[in-house]
C-alpha cells in the first residue's frame, strides 16, 4: 500500500486533516529534470490562525494522555517509517536531488528519532527542592503547548523530524512549515506517517507556502515556541520576530566550517576526507567544510590532488545514473554559488577544478590559494566548491578558522590526536571532529553551535527535553498557613 498515494495530498494541506489550503497550488520539481512531480496545496494566514487554535484544543488532552500513548504513537510512526523507507527515500531523490545514500540516511534518522523519541515520555520530569518552610516544593517540566517548526530544503526530512518527534513526544502540538521546495519530503512524508500511527487529529499540521506563512506561525498566538533551521540572516529575522512577541526562539543557523590540514598527514587520505566534506550534496549543508586551511608545505601537493578528485567524481541525475552528486536545488542557488566562484577568482583564487555547469548541475570545485578577503573565505557557499587557504602556523590557522561570523562545526586532520584537541580547543564551534572532516550526526548526539550559527542545542534527550518543554515550580501544603494580616 503506498504511503504517499498523490491522491492524498494533492492541491491539500494538512491541518486536522487534508484539506485545500487558502494558498496557491505549488509545483512539486524534481530539480534533475524540470519536471512536475505533481501539485500541493498551499497555506494562508487564516489557515495558519485555524491549524493553531486547533492544535491548542487537541494539544490538552495529548499532555494529559498517558505518557505510554504518546510513546506507543512515536514507535509506531518510527516503525512506518522503516516499513515506507523505499517509497519514502524515492521522492527524498527525485524532490531534493540527493544521491539514494543520503535519501537512506535521511529515513534512517527519522525512523531513528522517533524510537529515541518514544523513550522521552517515560523520562523523569522533575526533581524536589529544599525549602525552609513545611512544604512540599519541586520543579517539573511541562509542554511548551504549539510549537512551530520551520525546517529547510537541504536534509528536509531529517531537518523536520529532528524538533517535531521530541515536541510531539513530550506532550505539544506541532505546527510544521516545510520549505516549499520540498515539501513533499519534507512535510507530507510526516503528516502521512502520524496520520497512520495514530497520532490524535489536530495536532500536528504541515503549512507549505512562503515566507508570510513562517512569519504568521512565528506572531500565532496560539504557538508558544518556535524551532527554525536556515540561514544566519533568516534566522536574525525570526528571531527578532519571535522576541517581539516574547516567545522562545530555537535557532540553528548557518556554518562557513572549517578543516584544518597539518603537515604530518597522508595527503590521499586527508584529500578522501576533505571531498566528502565539501561535496556531499552538492555541499548544501550546514556543517559542510567551506575552508580548507592546510599548511603551507604540502596545500599545493593538497590542492592539486583535490582537483583531480573532483574531476573525476560523477554528476548526474541521481534518480536514474550512479552518480556521487545531483542537482543544485534551483538556479538561483546555482547562481549564487557561480557568483562566490567568479568573485573569487578575480580576488585572486587559483580555479583547480571546475567552476562549469549545465542547468542545475554544478561541478566540483576546488580553488585554491584563496585570499582571505575573497567570498570563497568569507560567505557560506552552499555548493560543492572547496576553497584552499594556505597557512605558516598554527596561531594563524586558529585565526583563520575562528573568523567570520559563524561557529558551528570543525575538522582537524593530524597524526598528533592530542596536538588536534589542542587546538581544536582555541577555536569558537559547537562541534569538533579531530581526524573527520565537518559533516556528522546522529539522532543521540547534541548539535548546535556558538556566534552566528545559533546558541540553541537539539539532539540526545537531555537536548531535546529542554529545547520542548519548560520550568514550572509547585508548592503544596497540607494545611492553609497563617500571615499577619
Amino acid at each position: 500500500m503506498s504511503l504517499l498515494d498523490a491522491g492524498t495530498w494533492t492541491g491539500k494541506i494538512f491541518a486536522g486533516g487534508w484539506s485545500p489550503g487558502g494558498g496557491p497550488e505549488l509545483p512539486v520539481i524534481e530539480p534533475a529534470t524540470g519536471e512536475e512531480l505533481g501539485r500541493l496545496g498551499s497555506a494562508n494566514t487564516e489557515d495558519v490562525a485555524r491549524a493553531a487554535a486547533r492544535a491548542t484544543e487537541a494539544q490538552r488532552s495529548w499532555a494529559a494522555a498517558d505518557y505510554q500513548e504518546r510513546a506507543a504513537v512515536l514507535r509506531r510512526a518510527g516503525a512506518l517509517f522503516e516499513e515506507h523507507g523505499e517509497e519514502i527515500q524515492g521522492w527524498i531523490v527525485r524532490e531534493s536531488g540527493s544521491i539514494p545514500p543520503k535519501a537512506g540516511l535521511e529515513n534512517w534518522f527519522a525512523a531513528s528519532a522517533c524510537f529515541e523519541a518514544a523513550g522521552l515520555p517515560s523520562r523523569p520530569y522533575g526533581e524536589l527542592l529544599r525549602t525552609r518552610d513545611p512544604i512540599l516544593s519541586f520543579s517539573r517540566r511541562v509542554p511548551f503547548g504549539v510549537v512551530g517548526v520551520i525546517s529547510p530544503f537541504n536534509f528536509p526530512l531529517i531537518l523536520s523530524i529532528r524538533a517535531v518527534a521530541p515536541a510531539l513526544a513530550l506532550g505539544n502540538a506541532v505546527l510544521l512549515k516545510p520549505d516549499p521546495r520540498t515539501a513533499v519530503c519534507g512535510g507530507v512524508v510526516l503528516a502521512r506517517v502520524f496520520e497512520e500511527a495514530g497520532l490524535p487529529e489536530g495536532l500536528f499540521g504541515v503549512l507549505p507556502g512562503g515566507p508570510e506563512i513562517g512569519e504568521a506561525v512565528v506572531a500565532d498566538p496560539g504557538v508558544s515556541m518556535v524551532s527554525f533551521t536556515g540561514s544566519t540572516r533568516a534566522g536574525r529575522e525570526v528571531g527578532q520576530l519571535a522576541a517581539k512577541h516574547l516567545k522562545r526562539c530555537h535557532l540553528e543557523l548557518g556554518g562557513n566550517n572549517a578543516m584544518l590540514v597539518l603537515d604530518d598527514v597522508d595527503i590521499e587520505r586527508a584529500v578522501s576526507v576533505g571531498a566528502f566534506g565539501s561535496f556531499m550534496h552538492q555541499g548544501q549543508i550546514c556543517m559542510t567544510t567551506g575552508r580548507h586551511l592546510v599548511a603551507r608545505d604540502i596545500a599545493d601537493e593538497y590542492a592539486n590532488v583535490l582537483a583531480k578528485h573532483a574531476e573525476h567524481t560523477p554528476v548526474g541525475n541521481p534518480a536514474t545514473d550512479q552518480v556521487a552528486l545531483g542537482p543544485v536545488i534551483d538556479e538561483g542557488q546555482r547562481d549564487h554559488i557561480h557568483r562566490i566562484v567568479r568573485e573569487s577568482v578575480e580576488a585572486g583564487a587559483r580555479l583547480a577544478a571546475g567552476g562549469t555547469y549545465e542547468g542545475l548541475f554544478y561541478r566540483p570545485t576546488v580553488l585554491a590559494d584563496v585570499p582571505a578577503d575573497s567570498p570563497a573565505f568569507a560567505e557560506e557557499i552552499f555548493g560543492p566548491v572547496a576553497p584552499v587557504v594556505p597557512f605558516d602556523s598554527i596561531d594563524e590557522a586558529v585565526e583563520l578558522a575562528s573568523a567570520g561570523e559563524h561557529g558551528l562545526s570543525l575538522g582537524i586532520l593530524t597524526r598528533d590526536v592530542m596536538r588536534g584537541l589542542e587546538i581544536a580547543e582555541r577555536i569558537p564551534v559547537g562541534i569538533v571532529h579531530v581526524n573527520d572532516q565537518t559533516v556528522a550526526d546522529e539522532v543521540v548526539n547534541p548539535f548546535g553551535g556558538v556566534k552566528g550559527t545559533g546558541s540553541s542545542w537539539l539532539g540526545g534527550p537531555d537536548a531535546n527535553v529542554q529545547a520542548f518543554t519548560q520550568t514550572q515550580w509547585v508548592t503544596m501544603r497540607g494545611d492553609l498557613p497563617e500571615y499577619p494580616f
